[in-house]
């Protein structure tokens, strides 16, 4: 990520608090408070860099230059700023650093030039899993556990995932969840249960609202000991990659039901990924409209940046941008403007390795999903986006079990229904057309279905022979994208490179009746 540097000799407000670097002061209700060189440079480094995660490195470098200077002197300056500042105030983010979480005044210091709606990336505290198996000594199996969830979680970098030691500091203490939230500074909080038994091991996880103590989200997995490690990582994968659509929805709601004036830079963005995960043409144009917002508020915003790109490459597959090179080579800039933000946060290669696709740039595609995958490896869609391209080379063993790893990570992930349905175009191009129909039907149950699993089932029922079951998905199509035509898909599949699998996808819907178009 590149640094904006400081703005020399700016006054910084945060509500009671105002910093002023040319006095090097820090006042709290205008009275200076005490506070030593060091911990003064600490707390305007995290203020100049607000809108990131910095990390312990940067720190020192910034801090104690050219010194060899023990881990302990940046936690003890840390404890410092939090006792004057509040716990709230610096966050620590597992495996990653510090990020300074207050919001400025108004008109206060670099605010102006760094964001003037900075982001308020929900802050997540992980508590340490209770031990209910009936050995004592079987607590470190619930720690690790915890700890794996932690470090995890946190490769979700929209997300900000407080560290092992905040966190485990209410460790086997009997306190409302509210009241740890509030000390945290956390808007959720996870917590859960270990029991072993035998050869069998049960965890149970939940997720709470900090602010209300209402859980959002609950599951319990029961699995055999076969291979104790293998199974402590197929949980902790699976349960994080259920947590994180489960926040984002969480936070979508939150500004679905607030109030829309006044709208910041993470509301619009929020507002859009609720829109675009609609899958209507109008909501699509909405999406795109908010994401431009949030990049305009707030050029730093990276995700602003990376769902823009999303939604308008969508808007070329699905509904009514015409797909040309110039709105690719637009939407591929704005995603290598969210990477060149931030060159760790796998969402934003999965996003950008989607519009590479488009564009037919397979082998880019293939190296940016694994990219993700890499950096996160619970995050559903980078499977999907490998099992496309996969696919989309002839390599269709290999492309659906991309496609099935995606759907069980992720049962009821809101791109559900798009897993099962390019999953069902792989299958088509494989020729296994029963169990394409297969694929296509689960598609068609999931919310928000899009019309191009109607037209997957029409071209696999019409290679299969099966009339009035096609003639049934042919009307469903057209009741659903009435401007459908064998012209219409020939221009929307632009992204296939391969002649066989358009010759063979068109050959089908002629088959099903589908009318020619202009």
């Amino acid at each position: 990520m590149t640094d904006p540097g400081p703005v020399p000799f700016s006054t910084h407000r945060f509500g009671r608090f105002e910093v002023r670097p040319a006095e090097r002061r820090l006042l709290v209700d205008g009275t200076p408070m005490p506070l030593g060189a060091r911990a003064f440079d600490l707390l305007l480094a995290l203020i100049e860099r607000r809108d990131r995660v910095v990390s312990g490195r940067e720190l020192f470098n910034l801090i104690w230059p050219g010194l060899v200077v023990e881990e302990n002197n940046l936690r003890q300056q840390v404890a410092t700023l939090r006792r004057l500042l509040g716990s709230r105030a610096i966050a620590t983010i597992a495996g990653r650093g510090y990020r300074f979480t207050m919001v400025p005044a108004p008109g206060s210091g670099p605010g102006d030039r760094l964001s003037q709606h900075p982001t308020t990336r929900p802050i997540i505290a992980v508590l340490a899993f209770a031990n209910l198996s009936a050995e004592a000594g079987q607590e470190y199996f619930s720690d690790a556990m915890t700890q794996d969830i932690i470090t995890s979680l946190s490769k979700h970098r929209w997300l900000t995932v407080l560290a092992r030691n905040t966190t485990f500091g209410y460790k086997n203490l009997t306190m409302d969840v509210r009241q740890i939230g509030s000390a945290l500074g956390a808007d959720y909080v996870v917590e859960g249960s270990v029991r072993r038994a035998a050869s069998r091991l049960r965890v149970t996880a939940e997720l709470v609202d900090a602010r209300t103590g209402d859980t959002l989200w609950a599951e319990r997995y029961d699995r055999d000991l076969a291979d104790v490690f293998e199974v402590q990582d197929e949980i902790t994968d699976t349960l994080v990659a259920r947590l994180e659509p489960e926040i984002g929805s969480a936070e979508r709601q939150k500004v679905i039901r607030g109030p829309r004036t006044d709208l910041q830079a993470w509301d619009c963005y929020h507002l859009g990924v609720a829109h675009f995960f609609r899958f209507t043409a109008a909501d699509n144009r909405e999406a795109v409209r908010l994401f431009q917002r949030s990049r305009a508020m707030d050029p730093l915003f990276g995700e602003a940046h990376a769902w823009w790109a999303y939604a308008t490459l969508l808007d070329m597959v699905y509904w009514d941008t015409q797909p040309s090179a110039q709105a690719l080579d637009t939407a591929l800039a704005a995603a290598q403007r969210a990477l060149e933000l931030d060159d760790h946060n796998a969402i934003f290669y999965l996003l950008k390795a989607r519009v590479q696709l488009a564009r037919c740039e397979y082998d880019s595609a293939m190296d940016g999903n694994e990219m993700a995958i890499a950096l996160n490896p619970t995050l559903a869609g980078a499977y999907c986006g490998l099992g496309d391209t996969l696919a989309y080379q002839g390599r269709y063993e290999e492309a659906m079990g991309r496609f099935e790893k995606a759907l069980a990570l992720s049962p009821h992930d809101p791109q559900r229904w798009a897993f099962l349905t390019y999953g069902a175009l792989a299958l088509i191009f494989k020729r296994d057309f029963a169990a394409a129909v297969q694929w296509a039907g689960k598609a068609a149950e999931s919310p928000n279905c899009q019309y191009w699993t109607a037209a997957h089932q029409a071209v696999a029922l019409a290679h299969l022979g099966r009339r009035d079951e096609m003639r049934a998905a042919v009307a469903r199509l057209l009741a659903k994208e009435p401007r459908f035509s064998l012209a219409f898909a020939r221009e929307k599949l632009f992204y296939l490179k391969r002649p066989e699998q358009l010759k063979m996808y068109l050959e089908g819907l002629a088959l099903a009746g589908v009318p020619s178009g202009g």
